[in-house]
């Protein structure tokens, strides 16, 4: 049976991404100097302002502004005209520190009170977290999103290389992906949006962006002549960024895991320090889909984990492989407990997740790239 699926990526100066990476590099420079800092950074960004705004505890000084300042800068936002202008935005800043309620079970968990020597931390909040992995791309990502995020890494390219001449930051793309039982057999329709400069060949920018693009990016087997291309659809799109719409933390959730083809939990990943199960929680959730597929036990797996505020181990752990496993599901759950630490501090241990490395998480998909620790390879026993 035939069947379409789509999914969209964003490129870095789409609002909500700028908001995101904003907030992940507050948070990488507070666990820079301070690795148990206590992050929970949102941003705001509109009309020439951007808000910072949340719960910050930490031994680390940081100049806030200047990494908004400096992280505007690096997207590409230099015009307060058609976008914002990192030099006269105006930064408001809006921080305290953690709540005290939140610290008491986080500091010391619930199995701990209990008398416990072992698990030290709970977790951050409560929650399910969902990860996902399938063997139809070599990231063991599915393929619409996949192709997505290269679509948009590259648009950005072409932008910074001046590739593509006339480009503005802001921009967004969609891949709709022909399947045949359950195996993609090719592209239907590739949407991408560019912010541009005024008063160019929009005839030009088209061409450009499908040979410079997706040509250079989507294999050639996957295209056919009935393959539809909508290049900046609406004809203009000179206005941008938050000036074009505001943009927020923690907006693109479906961007950041895996475009919809798997569920979500619900909880936004960007600014928030590893005692966040949301975050955390949910890179091991996909550290573990992706082994179990990688180790050959399932052609396609997701994985639940759930956790209450307080409490060091998750409440509960849920396994589908959607009929493809090698062995039973229960089986998966029995090697998922012996080979996996799923308190907050065995997942922060584990991935090694104080360090500052969060920036390089917030485009273009926070799964799927082979350098972060979440998608190394082991052998489960």
């Amino acid at each position: 049976m035939k069947r379409l699926f789509t999914s969209e990526s964003v490129t870095e100066g789409h609002p909500d991404k700028l908001c995101d990476y904003i907030s992940d590099s507050v948070l990488d420079a507070f666990l820079e100097k301070d690795p148990y800092s206590r992050v929970a950074c949102e941003t705001v960004a509109g009309k020439g302002q951007i808000l910072v705004t949340g719960e910050i505890t930490s031994k680390a000084n940081i100049n806030i502004e200047k990494i908004v300042r400096d992280t505007i800068k690096e997207v590409g936002f230099d015009n307060k005209e058609t976008d914002i202008d990192y030099k006269t935005c105006d930064v408001i800043l809006n921080i305290s520190k953690q709540s005290p309620d939140i610290a008491l079970g986080v500091d010391k968990s619930l199995e701990q009170k209990q008398g416990s020597k072992d698990e030290s931390e709970g977790a951050g909040d409560q929650g399910m977290m969902f990860g996902f992995a399938t063997d139809e791309t070599e990231d063991y990502m599915p393929m619409p999103i996949y192709l997505a995020h290269k679509l948009a890494r590259r648009l950005t390219e072409v932008r910074k290389e001046e590739i593509v001449k006339n480009l503005r930051p802001d921009g967004k793309v969609q891949v709709t992906v022909e399947y045949d039982k359950d195996i993609p057999k090719r592209v239907d329709t590739i949407v991408v949006s560019s912010q541009h400069k005024d008063f160019i060949d929009l005839n030009k920018l088209r061409e450009d962006i499908i040979e410079n693009v997706v040509k250079p990016v989507v294999p050639k087997e996957l295209l056919d002549d009935n393959t539809k291309y909508y290049i900046n659809p609406t004809g203009r799109f000179v206005i941008g960024g938050p000036l074009g719409d505001s943009g927020l933390t923690g907006r693109k959730i479906i961007v950041d895991t895996y475009g919809g083809y798997s569920r979500h939990g619900g909880g936004a990943f960007s600014g928030k320090d590893p005692t966040k199960v949301d975050r955390s929680a949910a890179y091991m959730a996909r550290f573990i889909a992706k082994n179990i597929v990688a180790n050959g036990f399932a052609k396609k797996c997701e994985i639940q984990l759930s956790y209450a505020i307080g409490v060091a181990k998750p409440i509960s752990i849920y396994v589908d492989t959607f009929g493809t496993g090698t062995i039973p599901d229960s089986e998966i759950i029995k090697k998922i407990s012996n080979t996996f630490k799923l308190t907050p501090r065995g997942i922060i241990e584990s991935l090694d997740l104080r360090k500052p490395i969060y920036k390089k998480t917030t485009n273009y998909g926070h799964f799927g790239k082979k350098d972060l620790p979440w998608e190394k390879i082991i052998k489960i026993l």
